[in-house]
Order: C-alpha cells, then sequence, then structure tokens
C-alpha cells in the first residue's frame, strides 16, 4: 500500500455502523424532551417534556418512519437506518443552532426575532444536509431527491403553521379549518408565524438546494475526468456498505476494473494410508481487498469452504491494484485452485525446513519433490504488500533451477500503520525488491541442493476468543508443524492483516519446540470493515496470543504424522481493480476530500449571505 492509499483506507475512521432505526429514534424522542425542558416554562416539567417531544421531536419522528418508504417508493436506496440517523442528526443541528441563537439574543439587543430567523436557517439547512445525503446514497435527480429529503423541514413547517395560528393572517377561513389548522391557543410557542416567513423559508430551501447541487457538481468533476464515474456512485456504494453490509459499491468498481490472468497455486498433504487430504495451502495471487467482505476481502474464508483438508491461504505478493471487484469473482480463484488440485502429483519425501537472508528479507521454505514453498518477511522492518511483478520476478529466479512450481507467500506480519511518506510498499527498483529476489533464488538453490527425506504433518486450528473487532477474522490460528528426519519447522498463520511490529519477534523467542517458526497473516479485510487500521496484536494480550500458539504447536506436534505432498499451479482470468487504478482512485478521493472541506465551507458563507440578505428583504 503506497501513502496516497494509506490515506484512502484512513478516510474508514469517520464511518461507523448505522444503528438500528428504534434505538435512533427513543434517543431522538430523549432529546427533544430534554430540548422541550430547557425551551419551555409551563408549571409543570413533564409539560414541558411533552412539548419538546411534540414540537421538535414529531418531525423527527415523521422524517425517520417516512423519509426510506418515500425514498424507496421513488427507486431509492435509503434505508430505516439510514433515514433515523439522518433525522436525528437533523434534529441536533437544529437544537444546536437555535441555542447558539438564543444565547446571542440574550446577549445582544436582537432579542427574539433573532432566534425566529435563526429558527427559519435552521430549517432550511437540514433540508440541505438531508438533500445532500439523499443525492449521494440514492443518486435521484435533484427534483426527486427533494421530496424525501424535505420531510422533516415540511412537518416542522406544518407544526408552525397550526400552532402559531398563522392562518389568522389570511383572513376568515371558517371555523373547521380554524378548529383544525389554527391551534395556537393549545400551544404557547414564543413565534409567530407569518405567510411571508413561509415565503422566506422555501426561497431558502431553493438557494441551498442550488448550492447542494453545485457542490456535488464540483466535487463530482474530478471523479468523471480520471475514473470516468461519478463520485456519488462510490460515496453511495461505500455508506451503503458499511451501514448496511450492501454490494452495491462493487458495481463501482467493476466499473474501473481490468481484466488480469493470475497463477493459482495448491499445496496439499495426504495421508498415504487412505489418500485422504489433511491440509492444503491455498494461494492465489490476487490481494484480498479492498475491505469487509467486498471484492476478495473475505477470500480466506471462501478458500477454507472448498478445501477438503485444514486450509491455509496465506497472503500472496500482490499489492491493491490486484483487488478483486466482486465476490463473484472468487468463485473464478476456487474454481482454479480446484483444478490446480486435480493435476498434483504427490510424493512422500522433502526438505528439512530452510531459512536465508538477503539484504531486510528472509525467506523460509521446503521442497517437496519438484516443488518449493517459501514464506517471505521484511521484519523486524516495517513493511506492507509485495507488487504483484515483483512476486513473479521472484517465483521465476527460484524456477530457473530444479522446481517446477514455486508457491511464494508474503507472510505481512510487520507494520506500523498508515502514516508516513513509506508505508513499506515493496515496489520494482527497490532495494526490498531485489532483496526478495536474491533471497529466494538463494532458497531455491539451497532446497535443491538439500536430501530429501521422509515428511511428517501436524495440524492444529483455534478460533479463538477473538473476534474481527479485535483483528482476528473468522478462521482463528492455524498451525503447520512439518517434520524431515530430526528437524522440525512450524508455520503459524493468523486470520488477520498484518502485525504489531515486534510481535513476530516475541513470538519466536517465546515459543519453544520447532526448528524453525514462522507467522503469517492472511492479510484478511474482514477485520478492516469499520477500521483501516487493524493488526494483530494491537487490541489482544499479547501473552494471551502466544500462549495459544504454543498451545496449537504442542496439538501440532502430537499429530504429527507421514504424508505425501504435491503443487499444482493453474491460471485463472479475473477482473481486478487494475495497474494504477487504485492509486488514481485515492489520488482522487484524497483530492476530493482535500478540496471538499474548505469548498464547503465557501458554499456555507455563501448561503449564509444571500439568507441574510433575504430576512433583509422581507
Amino acid at each position: 500500500m503506497t501513502a496516497t492509499q494509506g490515506h484512502l483506507a484512513a478516510l474508514s475512521r469517520f464511518v461507523f455502523r448505522t444503528p438500528r432505526w428504534y434505538t435512533t429514534l427513543t434517543f431522538a424522542l430523549l432529546i427533544a424532551a430534554v430540548s422541550g425542558v430547557a425551551a419551555f416554562d409551563s408549571a409543570f416539567v413533564l409539560d414541558d417534556a411533552w412539548q419538546g417531544v411534540f414540537f421538535v421531536g414529531l418531525p423527527t419522528v415523521a422524517a425517520s418512519l417516512l423519509t426510506a418508504p418515500l425514498d424507496r417508493r421513488l427507486g431509492g436506496r435509503l434505508t430505516h437506518n439510514h433515514s433515523s440517523l439522518l433525522a436525528l442528526f437533523s434534529e441536533l443541528l437544529v437544537i444546536g443552532i437555535l441555542t447558539v441563537a438564543a444565547v446571542v439574543a440574550l446577549a445582544t439587543p436582537l432579542g427574539q426575532p433573532f432566534v425566529f430567523d435563526a429558527l427559519l436557517l435552521a430549517l432550511a439547512a437540514i433540508f440541505a444536509v438531508r438533500l445532500l445525503v439523499v443525492l449521494a446514497v440514492s443518486r435521484h435527480r435533484l427534483a426527486i431527491a427533494a421530496l424525501p429529503a424535505g420531510l422533516q423541514t415540511a412537518a416542522a413547517a406544518v407544526l408552525l403553521v397550526v400552532y402559531t395560528g398563522t392562518l389568522r393572517f389570511v383572513g376568515d377561513s371558517g371555523p373547521l379549518v380554524d378548529r383544525l389548522f389554527s391551534r395556537a391557543n393549545h400551544a404557547d410557542l414564543p413565534v409567530v408565524f407569518r405567510p411571508q416567513d413561509l415565503l422566506v423559508l422555501a426561497l431558502m430551501c431553493l438557494v441551498y438546494a442550488g448550492a447542494v447541487w453545485l457542490f456535488l457538481l464540483v466535487i463530482d468533476r474530478p471523479w468523471r475526468r480520471s475514473l470516468g464515474v461519478s463520485a456519488l456512485e462510490f460515496v453511495g456504494g461505500f455508506m451503503s456498505h458499511l451501514a448496511e453490509g450492501s454490494r452495491e459499491l462493487e458495481t463501482f468498481f467493476e466499473e474501473i476494473g481490468e481484466t488480469a490472468v493470475v497463477p493459482v497455486s495448491v499445496l496439499s498433504f495426504r495421508r498415504p494410508s487412505d489418500d485422504e487430504e489433511k491440509a492444503r495451502f491455498v494461494l492465489p495471487m490476487i490481494h484480498p481487498g479492498p475491505m469487509g467482505d467486498i471484492g476478495g476481502g473475505n477470500l480466506p474464508v471462501r478458500i477454507d469452504e472448498h478445501a477438503d483438508g485444514l486450509a491455509f491461504p496465506p497472503h500472496a505478493t500482490a499489492g491493491h491494484d490486484f483487488n478483486l471487484v466482486t465476490e463473484r469473482e472468487v468463485e473464478t480463484l476456487v474454481d482454479a485452485a480446484e483444478r490446480a488440485h486435480g493435476q498434483i502429483e504427490y510424493a512422500a519425501t522433502a526438505t528439512p525446513g530452510s531459512r536465508v537472508e538477503a539484504g531486510e528479507a528472509t525467506l523460509t521454505g521446503h521442497a517437496f519433490d519438484s516443488s518449493a514453498f517459501a514464506a517471505a518477511t521484511f521484519a523486524p522492518g516495517y513493511a506492507d504488500d509485495v507488487e504483484f511483478g515483483v512476486g513473479l520476478s521472484a517465483i521465476a529466479a527460484a524456477r530457473d533451477g530444479e522446481f517446477e512450481d514455486v508457491m511464494l507467500a508474503d507472510a505481512h506480519n510487520c507494520n506500523d500503520g498508515l502514516t508516513g511518506p513509506d508505508l513499506g510498499h515493496v515496489v520494482p527498483g527497490s532495494r526490498r525488491a531485489f532483496d526478495l529476489i536474491d533471497g529466494t533464488e538463494r532458497l531455491a538453490d539451497r532446497l535443491a541442493e538439500t536430501t530429501q527425506s521422509t515428511l511428517e504433518l501436524g495440524t492444529a486450528r483455534d478460533p479463538t476468543p477473538w473476534d474481527a473487532e479485535d483483528g482476528i477474522g473468522s478462521l482463528g490460528i492455524r498451525a503447520a508443524l512439518l517434520g524431515v528426519e530430526d528437524h522440525t519447522t512450524a508455520y503459524v498463520l493468523i486470520d488477520g492483516n498484518n502485525m504489531v511490529p515486534g510481535l513476530r519477534e516475541r513470538i519466536i523467542e517465546a515459543v519453544d519446540g520447532p526448528d524453525l517458526l514462522e507467522v503469517l497473516t492472511t492479510d484478511t479485510h474482514a477485520v478492516n470493515t469499520i477500521e483501516a487500521e487493524n493488526p494483530v496484536g494491537g487490541s489482544i494480550p499479547e501473552d494471551e496470543l502466544v500462549a495459544l500458539i504454543d498451545d496449537l504447536l504442542a496439538q501440532a506436534r502430537a499429530d504429527l504424522e507421514p504424508v505425501e505432498a504435491g503443487m499444482a499451479t493453474e491460471r485463472a482470468e479475473v477482473t481486478v481493480f487494475g495497474n494504477d487504478r487504485t492509486e488514481m482512485l485515492a489520488s482522487t478521493a484524497n483530492a476530493v476530500v482535500s478540496l471538499g472541506a474548505p469548498l464547503a465551507g465557501a458554499f456555507i458563507v455563501a448561503v449564509l449571505a444571500i439568507s441574510v440578505l433575504l430576512f433583509f428583504l422581507t
């Protein structure tokens, strides 16, 4: 991941799961009751609270319950959870503006008329905010989006018309109309809502709608120029995925994706007594991103579902350019893995585990007949993804000798986060790229010269007591212990996205038993639904993690038995983000975010100036 991509990923910190609509609505009514106690001054506190619920909470309830059905009837995507949270935010915005206005009115000679003007401004402001969200999520035309967006403002305006006696300014409307729509004597609102005030509110809403439309037009232009798609498609899909688990974001990624041919390697171990598979390492050369279970984000779980033996899906040497655009592409990789598995020729021998160092790169691996497996790390140096081309070059260097197939896994086990100019992305031409290529070649040469003997394998797994919020995916932790003669090598695979610096070394130092130990992560992005940075060790006690790994290796040692091993590789054609598309997406998003805040500030100043002008003119 480059620094630019890191800035994009870091935007996840601003996003959270939308609470259930009834939870949001309950909180909104509670806030309305409290605001009623503060705003009204009747003889009883409960009367004040009730008036707050009625005059502040009722428009929120109407907007919460009616926005989503109306929006969906018009072809939109808003859910009840979306609309309730939006209504609550709008309610808080109105209360905030009125609170500030009340303080200003008390401290200056502006008085009550200023508070009423602030109320009109607040109602127009929440219309603008709601319109922005509806346009972003549902992508209606402006006139259509204004209908669900205007519900909360309209509901508040209706209450003002009815309970401040607005109809008395338009003449005699008859006893029935007065009884139903002129009920000023049933409330003690400190405002008078005249017909011209309703006109001012309507004009302000028109101005704010125009500002929202122009703001989105300016923000959208860079996306359409660089990527050929609308920013609203990305924003809407992103919000829907993080709030509701929707897969709409994949449609956006499909539009910018490119076709790629990727190797899919399978290393299988089986018991010679019954030919039953005991373990399977599967390594498609793609990146398990971009987030959550979107695209290939939850690839490790899908691989596990299709393996007969215990599945080990380590991270491949591929970066974010090789994110799958949709979950459907995973099936293509699974099919390729099944084809490769069907072509495997097994052998009962392997080399003892071997480890070499080349510059910053450390590689640990085995040879199985004419195939080889290697796990690469740059720990204790910080590193993130290895570029696809670098990985292919390293594999080619290893295959130049006696090996027909080589599986090269990126251990992905030491990173310090998403800040700084260099996030550790191993790119062509870098010193680390040559370290990896040289190290892979040296390991292959050493393995080719090493005598092979009978192979034993023991495995163990634990789902762990931790979950995605703790940085551990649903596969938990898995261990494979390979024994050749008197030498044992352990590969511990953690279903997570990278590890905190130094944790790998502390695990290796603390765990007794194997002669060689390497700790890998799957780089699953299922642990990055909310936070872009959620490495293994960041949220869980290290001593508990070490104890669990130690116990797993003891179980694996007890499980050691003779096995046969074999490897095969197939190619799969899939749609991925594509070369430079991820960087372009990240650069465009970061530029828009940087531009958005000052641009929004300029628009707010402009519409406030127009609002003040309208107050003076009317």
